[in-house]
């Protein structure tokens, strides 16, 4: 399993063929108190960079956008009706959505954690 990064402040967890894809512990802070989340429909085709899913805080609307291109395997349903998970677990349990990879070569230009920690820095 590896977890790449977005400058866009998305996580990946690869697995095999699939993404598992969510917001990072940088951009849940920057949002502040998430209050919904919007995931994307099962068996939509995403684009890279194309705006997948939204996530709306006490302070402003934000679009997720798909890291890679791919289709959606599944959703994470506890985010509708709890969606402060991406509050206290970004990381974890608060994934957006999976992600069947289209094209792993658009892998290549992500970061490493290395990479993204020097991004926020």
């Amino acid at each position: 399993m590896t977890t790449l990064f977005t400058a866009d402040h998305e996580w990946l967890r690869i697995e095999g063929d699939v993404a598992t894809i969510g917001v990072t512990d940088y951009a849940q802070s920057q949002l502040g108190d998430v209050v919904f989340v919007e995931l994307p429909k099962v068996g939509r085709s995403l684009k890279k960079a194309e705006a997948a899913a939204v996530v709306e805080s006490v302070k402003a609307a934000s679009d997720v956008y798909a890291p890679i291109s791919g289709e959606v395997l599944e959703v994470n349903g506890a985010l509708a009706g709890e969606p402060a998970l991406v509050n206290s677990d970004a990381g974890g349990k608060a994934w957006f959505f999976k992600l069947k990879i289209k094209d792993k070569s658009e892998l290549e230009g992500l970061m490493d954690e290395a990479a993204y920690k020097t991004h926020t820095a």
